[in-house]
């Protein structure tokens, strides 16, 4: 039960020194937590970790210290890792939520060697590394011990007016011992589970008021050695909170190029890549404007929208400013967003979202507004989300959303619902029920992201999580998923109903071990022949096995394989299976080496080319991801990352696809193809100060396309060659707080 507690101040004579050195004086009337629980493995039995933790508000900021004594026998890597890479070291992590509502909040992890992760962290339970904030931190690793001090600004996110000079703000404290994947926590909950949020332990503190102007001005110069040519830009980004009902942010002439390069991607279906957002502007309390639409990456505001490609076709958009802004009134959060482009083609976009929290339920308004004048076109979206939680076991959540998009001043009007519902259950069990309608004509691809539109889709999962099993048992835990879904267009076109089952099973040394497996029955593709006809695909079944091993000394390896039967047109058994192996070596505490390899090989690769025709082919693809990270020291960062894919489809079988969606040989000339992609990037970072970076960064790649099929390892090899891009680009952006 989530207890409300006294109020934690800190003495007038006292002040916290961020400096890893956990001095009883500094803590003088913290709450000491000492009750950790196993969460990973989800015993919630007492952990053989000793840990306790100190729990301060100041007018500073929460200041939460960790103790965390280590066990002879059990390994404690003090390997440093860049910020927000996902390493399996000892690490301690603080999530809060600002106002005790379970609507929101950010997670702040420390790892013994010093290195930070943080992430926003929504009502549905999802965490994104894109947010960058700034926090103090501090580690001491002994040999017996190892301690670690936070302090996290009340300026991080804005908060509703106090009350009688107190706030309710919720933590939750872990710690995770990397070298054997156990996990310990207060208060003993499961980050799995879609209530998360709501099961912070809730604190009662003094309501202290930070204040913050921050402006980050940049210049970046870039020499295309290409075209050599050079650029230069410059502009601004400006963060303000008067108060801590108000925050401000602003950005003008913004350079919203990412220095951290999006994966290689090749996409030949119908539905758009969907990439995440890492520019700062962007991920400064963007887990407010969260408003999903359960399936899949669907969400009302997709902020890769804004400076993406032109509406002439010219190139990514000029953006001239932005601005966003959130605070609350009364019990009612708000914030709105506004962007501008440049030019005859560009954009302007606008969104809105209300919410607040009636007891145990939450309800929201968003809106979404885009101006494309070169088209001749406008769109609005407006959405009401809906999240009950009557009891911890329990979570309710709906949406109901309205698109109306006007052309040449024609306009097209259709609504969406989605409704998810999730129980917990004695004995590890749990349920989940979804249902979901798109209607024909409902779009939200302007501003958000939405990957089909016309779909019916139902899924029930029963679920159980195993923890009691014997000492001498390999594995920890277990834990299982059975699912039964259908999903159709709203004209009522089966395009999908399957059962799956997998297993996640964490072991005991540290490891993990997942399986999955599908069966299909025949259904229709309504989408690859892009409007001319569905096309019927037959039953099909695939199967996934992944197995990740511990650090051990040096060395650290993952793999991964599958195998798919049919499930296409041909009324044979086609094949298609892939196999992937990934190993790390460590040099030392900073400096790894990363390589991953992977091939593909499919017997019926599907690919649309005209009206109602499509192609079978034969398709070999090879992939290598490697990666060099050296973190040089506190403040230097070198990573060289290199990407290449070649593929070959061969063996071209076209097929007509008729009115009644079967697949008929046709004797259209068809040709096999090739391709290769390349991305490689040399990326240094010097740390100036907090959100304050210079970067120098080297930059190539290039796509490839053959009408021949000439091998995907001679493609593969051909990638190292391509040259459609190269760039040295020097970036230096410093943040003031004033």
């Amino acid at each position: 039960m989530l207890a409300l507690l006294s109020a934690l101040s800190a003495p007038a004579a006292a002040q916290v020194k961020v400096d890893g050195v956990i001095e009883p004086a500094e803590w003088q009337g913290a709450r000491h937590v000492t009750d950790f629980r196993m969460v990973q493995p989800f015993t919630q039995a007492a952990t053989r970790h000793p840990t306790e933790a100190w729990i301060l508000a100041t007018p500073e900021g929460l200041a939460v210290a960790f103790r965390n004594n280590k066990l002879p026998g059990i390994e404690t890597p003090r390997q440093r890792s860049r910020r927000d890479e996902d390493v399996g070291i000892d690490r301690v992590n603080v999530m809060l939520d600002f106002e005790g509502d379970g609507r929101s909040g950010y997670d702040f992890t420390l790892s013994a060697s010093d290195g930070i992760q943080d992430s926003t962290i929504t009502s549905g339970g999802n965490f994104s590394s894109d947010w960058d904030g700034s926090w103090q931190h501090a580690v001491v690793d002994g040999e017996g011990e190892w301690t670690a001090e936070f302090l996290i600004p009340w300026h991080t996110a804005p908060m509703q007016r106090a009350v009688d000079g107190k706030r309710t703000i919720a933590v939750y404290l872990d710690r995770v011992v990397g070298s054997v994947g156990e996990r310990m926590a207060w208060p003993a909950v499961s980050f799995e589970r879609p209530q998360f949020l709501n099961q912070f332990e809730k604190l009662q503190v003094d309501a202290h008021s930070q204040s913050l102007l921050a402006i980050t001005p940049y210049v970046v110069g870039v020499h295309d050695l290409v075209s050599r040519d050079n650029s230069f830009d410059a502009g601004a980004d400006l963060f303000w909170k008067p108060n801590g009902q108000f925050q401000l942010t602003a950005t003008l002439n913004p350079d919203f190029g990412q220095v951290e390069s999006d994966s290689l991607v090749v996409n030949f279906s119908a539905e758009e890549t969907f990439f995440s957002d890492k520019r700062p502007f962007f991920t400064e309390n963007q887990g407010f404007f969260d408003f999903g639409l359960v399936f899949d990456n669907s969400q009302l505001l997709y902020t890769r929208r804004v400076g993406g490609l032109a509406d002439d076709g010219s190139g990514p958009a000029d953006i001239l400013g932005a601005v966003k802004f959130n605070g609350s009134i009364g019990g009612i959060q708000y914030g709105a967003f506004l962007a501008d482009e440049r030019g005859d083609a560009g954009r302007r976009f606008g969104a809105l979202r209300l919410q607040r929290t009636i007891g145990s339920q939450q309800v929201g308004a968003m809106l979404t507004t885009v101006d494309r004048p070169f088209l001749d076109r406008s769109a609005r979206v407006f959405g009401i989300d809906h999240r009950w939680q009557p009891d911890p076991s329990l979570t309710v959540a709906s949406t109901l959303v309205g698109s109306d998009v006007a052309v040449h001043g024609d306009h097209v009007r259709d609504v969406a619902f989605t409704t998810l519902l999730q129980k917990e259950m004695a004995g590890g069990w749990r349920q989940t029920g979804i249902l979901i309608h798109y209607g024909k004509d409902f779009e939200v691809n302007d501003a958000g992201y939405l990957g089909r539109a016309d779909l019916n889709y139902a899924q029930w999962e029963v679920g159980r999580r195993i923890t009691d099993l014997p000492a001498a048992s390999a594995y920890a835990s277990h834990n299982w998923r059975w699912r039964i879904e259908g999903l159709q267009n709203t004209g009522g076109t089966w395009l999908q109903r399957q059962f799956r089952m997998s297993r996640n099973s964490q072991r005991r040394d540290g490891g993990n071990l997942f399986w999955n497996v599908q069966a299909r029955t025949a259904a229709y593709d309504d989408r690859i022949t892009r409007g001319n006809g569905a096309m019927r695909t037959q039953a099909g079944f695939n199967g996934v096995v992944t197995r990740e091993w511990p650090r051990r000394g040096d060395w650290q390896f993952e793999t991964e394989w599958s195998l798919g039967l049919r499930g296409g047109v041909r009324s044979d058994t086609p094949v298609g299976w892939s196999g992937s192996f990934e190993a790390t070596r460590h040099f030392g505490d900073a400096l790894n080496v990363e390589v991953w390899v992977g091939h593909v090989m499919d017997q019926e690769f599907l690919v649309w080319q005209e009206d109602n025709l499509v192609s079978g082919f034969q398709m070999n693809r090879y992939d290598l991801s490697a990666s060099l990270n050296w973190n040089i020291g506190t403040r230097h960062e070198l990573r060289v990352k290199l990407e290449a894919l070649g593929l070959d489809a061969d063996n071209p079988r076209p097929w007509r696809i008729a009115a009644d969606g079967r697949a008929q040989a046709s004797n259209d000339a068809v040709e096999p193809f090739s391709l290769r992609n390349l991305g490689f990037q040399v990326r240094y970072r010097y740390e100036l100060a907090p959100l304050s970076n210079l970067y120098v960064v080297y930059g190539r790649g290039g796509f490839g396309y053959d009408g021949y099929a000439a091998g995907a390892f001679e493609q593969f090899g051909d990638a190292f060659s391509l040259r459609d891009d190269e760039q040295l680009l020097v970036k230096l952006a410093y943040r003031f707080e004033l």
